[in-house]
């Protein structure tokens, strides 16, 4: 790991050492920065989503963090006794640090499964719906005329768009939290 302390950072963030700072943080597998001002948090937030194309989270409980969750891709913020500055200015909020392995593994594994499967579904859906039109234009002579009543196609909208989110969001888990937990490296799938 490397530890940095603000005065060091502030040194580390000019162009000349940069790109070297950048190679060091590559090969270490934490980097923590500690007593930095809320400038430096988010110029190195915005230095390594910018020159590495990392996804970026920013962990933060005060007010002095607000910059920082606010460049990264997905900021979490810590409601506790510095206020709730943080919280406010974050995408999730938890109650306390440790919390984070839960919400990071659990929550952010079922939550990328159902997107990544609910996009297939409306890829799916639409296919299958323009297909049908497509074809039923060359039994028509392509006059333009629709198949169905306008009623009916808001309804299969409506039932088709709504419906299935509702109940794959809610229902749907690939694993259990207790195997997510204890298996890592599941996230990475």
């Amino acid at each position: 790991g490397l530890v940095l302390d603000g005065r060091t950072l502030e040194h580390v963030l000019h162009d000349s050492l940069q790109s070297v700072f950048l190679e060091l943080t590559e090969k270490c597998r934490a980097v923590v920065c500690c007593q930095a001002t809320p400038l430096q948090k988010s110029v190195l937030v915005k230095l390594v989503r910018s020159k590495l194309k990392a996804m970026t989270l920013a962990v933060g409980d005060g007010a002095n963090d607000v910059s920082m969750i606010q460049v990264a891709d997905t900021g979490v913020g810590i409601s506790g006794q510095e206020g709730m500055q943080a919280v406010m200015a974050s995408d999730f909020a938890i109650s306390q640090f440790r919390h984070l392995r839960k919400l990071l593994l659990v929550h952010g594994h079922w939550c990328y499964t159902r997107l990544t499967n609910m996009v297939l579904y409306y890829f799916y859906k639409n296919v299958a719906y323009v297909n049908l039109l497509f074809w039923y234009q060359f039994f028509c002579g392509f006059s333009g005329t629709s198949m169905t009543d306008y009623w009916i196609l808001i309804l299969f909208n409506l039932l088709f768009t709504s419906v299935p989110p509702i109940i794959y969001g809610v229902l749907d888990k690939d694993a259990s939290a207790e195997i997510l937990m204890e298996l890592p490296q599941l996230y990475k799938m």
